[in-house]
């Protein structure tokens, strides 16, 4: 997500039935159809964009939609300039009007035209990206999962920044272990999820190793701890939630303190209201509001 979601209070009911808002009719490639959603991204004409990954395409799909359109790949996997392999994340980048797709298997970040977009212009190469977002200044970031870092780049640039990680794979404050997903907030620290580690950790702006605001107490299903966390977001009262993939579960873990309740099923997801969340389910392939 590109800014922290309004403060929920921690007395905030969710409802345990969600509405399901794309997908929903099994695991396949038809336009009403997931395979193994990932990434999602809602912008504000509430169109939610998915990373298909098993279809190796981009959908978008309009509110109140019962189908799909497919805006980028949908080619097939391969490394062409129309194709994705197993893309992961996407997000809109509305200066240029186009996607930003972690395209994973072809380790590079492309961008796509919304607009007539037939084919893709490469970003980053020699990266298997996974995580990306924007903060308010424009600057990307993306997670590198083989590298174990988080770089934010300029735009124009190749190279990028380290702001998490950089120092090899390992369980050490400044170090990561297979990031995942993403988030930054208006401080432009960093939150990210770790699978291998069962943690999150958020790196303040400059900093040079994190503070574990999530788990961390090794792979489990008690309120303590987590099993390959994926999404994760945080408000403005530094409440994280985690999407505690292995456990179907999300989990709301207010700042300094033990998580107080598992509030959702689900495996990535996004707020776009106070009250209101997105949720992408891998092997259900839909993605439901609740």
């Amino acid at each position: 997500m590109r800014a922290p979601i309004r403060a929920i209070p921690p007395n905030a009911k969710w409802a345990q039935n969600g509405v399901t808002v794309a997908g929903g009719y099994g695991k396949g490639s038809a336009l009403n159809q997931l395979s193994d959603p990932r990434g999602i991204f809602v912008d504000d004409a509430m169109t939610i964009f998915i990373a298909d990954w098993g279809n190796h395409r981009i959908m978008s799909w309009k509110a109140g939609a019962m189908v799909g359109q497919v805006v980028a790949g949908g080619n097939g996997p391969g490394d062409g300039t129309h194709q994705l392999n197993h893309p992961f994340d996407v997000i809109v980048d509305k200066t240029t009007d186009s996607l930003i797709i972690s395209d994973n298997n072809n380790r590079r970040v492309v961008q796509w035209p919304l607009q007539n977009g037939n084919h893709h212009e490469i970003m980053i190469t020699n990266i298997q990206a996974t995580g990306l977002t924007i903060d308010d200044n424009d600057q990307l970031y993306v997670a590198d999962w083989e590298k174990h870092e988080v770089r934010r780049y300029q735009c124009g640039d190749t190279k990028g920044t380290i702001v998490a990680g950089g120092n090899e794979y390992g369980e050490r404050l400044d170090q990561l272990s297979s990031p995942c997903c993403i988030f930054i907030d208006r401080e432009h620290s960093v939150y990210v999820s770790q699978l291998q580690d069962c943690r999150v950790v958020k790196w303040q702006q400059d900093a040079t190793q994190g503070t574990i605001v999530a788990g961390g107490q090794g792979e489990g299903s008690n309120l303590t701890q987590l099993h390959s966390p994926m999404g994760v977001v945080a408000d403005q009262l530094g409440t994280v939630y985690v999407a505690d993939h292995y456990n179907h579960r999300i989990m709301c873990w207010p700042k300094g303190a033990t998580p107080v309740k598992s509030i959702i099923l689900a495996t990535r997801f996004i707020f776009r209201s106070p009250w209101k969340s997105l949720c992408c389910r891998c092997r259900k392939s839909s993605c439901s509001t609740f």
